[in-house]
């Protein structure tokens, strides 16, 4: 059996259960139907509109894994207090190049001491790769998607 993360999963146009698609379509004339209270997490996130190419790519910076109800409760959080700044009234107020506009700000001479050491810094590094070092992932270790049982399959 196949295991799909939550962006393979909507991308491949499977619903959850509850869902929009599996409401009654052909009844176009019958009237409004009262829209059913999400049934899990991961349904919340569909009605909130976050694209599949969102959750792919956040799950990938964040190294949070949205497919159990922890990670998409985290998320559903992160995205309520980040709605929370639409509601913050900035009419007349000017953006600001700095923090510090309003004060000098005295730096130091750049003196190079030491130079082209480019070579002798790469050769302390564990990897690399063109030039670059190469850090890990992180200290939360990703499972292959396909290893993994995935909580909306869970939830069929």
């Amino acid at each position: 059996m196949r295991v799909l993360s939550l962006g393979r999963w909507l991308r491949a146009g499977l619903v959850l259960p509850g869902g929009p698609a599996s409401r009654h379509s052909g009844d176009r004339h019958s009237g409004h139907r009262p829209q059913a209270p999400p049934q899990g997490p991961a349904q919340v996130l569909l009605q909130q509109k976050v694209s599949v190419e969102v959750l792919e790519h956040l799950e990938q910076l964040a190294l949070v894994d949205f497919r159990d109800s922890e990670g998409v409760e985290r998320l559903q959080k992160a995205i309520q207090f980040a709605d929370q700044l639409h509601e913050v009234n900035t009419d007349g107020v000017e953006p600001m190049d700095s923090v510090l506009e309003d004060r000098c700000l005295y730096l130091r001479e750049d003196d190079v001491t030491e130079g082209n050491c480019t070579k002798e810094l790469l050769e302390n590094a564990r990897e690399t790769v063109e030039e670059y070092f190469v850090a890990p992932p992180g200290n939360i270790p990703l499972v292959k998607l396909e290893e993994q049982k995935t909580y909306l399959q869970g939830s069929k």
